[in-house]
């Protein structure tokens, strides 16, 4: 009988305890462990892993889960005598900004100070040792929805320094999907508020805290250093074009291949390659999207199911309200052109409205886009990338999202022609009216007047 799929559940227990299938990626830890990087940032495409990483990592380092051998005995990590002695001998500080998706900046700064006051109530413990004075234990209780910014910011460190105490070994720190509420910030207007409230978070956490052996952070995209990661300089940064971990996310060839014998369609194999296919991770190639495969899988048939996962509300507004250079150019390549650019992998952005140059390099980072060239101009002194949409799947997608947007303007402009033929002069001015509001600022006037 086959393993059920796992579709959806990204924690490492459930996955092992209910028998799902699962593609061993334990050797990432070993990977990781090794480079000593002190802070660790990976950036991959949504849907890549990288909460089941975080999860495998919290579960197998984490003191919660000491003596929990039946999680990883069956895992190549496991024959690794080493590494068998590490599992569960250090307190985890784990927490995620996955779900943290607000429009306005209050909410998302409270819903961040609500992850804090729920990771603080899985340490609750602390209040009953003697590690805690007595202002540290109100300290302990001022941490809220409603806190000020000054112990938002000072949380994640002072939990740190209490778990330090208490177990006589500083804690590991896993921040999952940094970057969410960041894009979600700059798509509905407070980046700048949100950006000034997660730097002083983050550089208390990470440069100012003395008190954790090592962090890893994942996201989407690695946000500009002069917008977040403010003076972190021994930050360690992993993206879509480095070499570290370039297998630890996604599933390779072999991989799939394996998959698919399994469930008996090994016939659709160079069809799931040519709608799926097409991730490049550093020098790793032929990578695939696990949440693809899997509902493949599952469902037998192909559709795009990454690219329809979740919004695509960041993607959409950068091609929508571009440049027509931009406009221009995402229709050339979704008609398998081939883009020449230069990027730059330190997203900022307060530059991409104005800058196509970020708004590559976003898409890339997230996934919509691949390298299929390198070349350094020596006589401009810069590199040039040769991108083209990652496969099929996103070809689908960019396609129904255009559609998408003509279809919503057929109506009006069926209203307007009707109108035009019968010559009815008030409902032509009333539709040109409607245009003009939505259309125009005084930016567009006022300004340049």
């Amino acid at each position: 009988m086959k393993k059920p799929l796992p579709i959806g559940v990204d924690n490492f227990e459930k996955i092992i305890k209910d028998g799902y299938c699962y593609i061993d990626k334990t050797m990432f830890i070993k990977e990781w462990w090794e480079n000593e990087d002190e802070v660790t940032l990976i950036t991959r495409p949504r849907r890549f892993g990288k909460t089941l990483n975080m999860s495998m990592l919290e579960q197998f380092f984490s003191v919660d889960y000491a003596g929990r051998s039946d999680l990883f005995e069956k895992m190549n990590i496991w024959k690794e005598e080493t590494y068998r002695n590490l599992q569960g001998t250090f307190p985890v500080i784990a927490l995620s900004f996955a779900n943290i998706k607000a429009t306005t900046f209050d909410s998302a700064r409270k819903s961040i100070c609500y992850n804090m006051k729920k990771l603080y109530n899985q340490y609750d413990f602390l209040l009953e040792s003697d590690c805690l004075n007595t202002y540290e234990k109100e300290m302990f209780h001022s941490i809220s929805p409603e806190m000020e910014d000054y112990l938002a910011a000072d949380s994640i460190r002072a939990l740190s320094d209490y778990l330090g105490r208490y177990y006589g070994k500083s804690p590991i720190i896993l921040l999952d999907e940094y970057d969410t509420p960041m894009q979600e910030a700059y798509v509905s207007g407070y980046w700048e508020e949100l950006a000034s409230f997660v730097r002083n978070l983050l550089n208390s956490t990470f440069k100012t805290n003395p008190y954790y052996d090592r962090a890893v952070l994942t996201g989407i995209t690695r946000t500009s250093k002069e917008s977040i990661f403010s003076d972190l300089n021994h930050l360690s940064v992993v993206t879509t074009t480095s070499d570290k971990y370039s297998d630890a996310f996604g599933f390779t060839q072999e991989e799939v291949s394996d998959a698919l014998r399994e469930f008996e369609m090994c016939e659709m194999e160079q069809a799931v390659k040519n709608w799926y296919d097409g991730f490049t991770f550093g020098n790793k190639t032929a990578l695939y999207n696990p949440w693809s495969i899997i509902n493949f899988l599952e469902k037998k048939k192909f559709a795009a199911y990454w690219a329809n996962t979740s919004s695509n509300s960041l993607v959409g507004k950068l091609i929508r309200e571009g440049s027509k250079d931009v406009k221009i150019f995402m229709e050339d390549l979704l008609n398998d052109g081939v883009l020449r650019t230069r990027i730059d992998e330190q997203i900022v952005f307060s530059q991409l409205d104005s800058n196509e140059y970020a708004v590559w390099s976003l898409l890339l980072a997230s996934g919509y886009l691949k390298v299929v060239e390198y070349k350094f101009n020596t006589v401009r002194r810069k590199a040039e990338y040769s991108l083209k949409l990652t496969n099929m799947e996103v070809q689908v997608m960019f396609e129904q999202m255009v559609e998408g947007w003509f279809g919503k303007c057929r109506g009006v402009n069926s209203a307007f022609l009707k109108a035009m033929l019968a010559d009815d002069i008030k409902a032509m001015n009333s539709y040109m009216n409607r245009v003009a509001l939505s259309s125009f600022s005084y930016f567009d006037t006022g300004r340049h007047a």
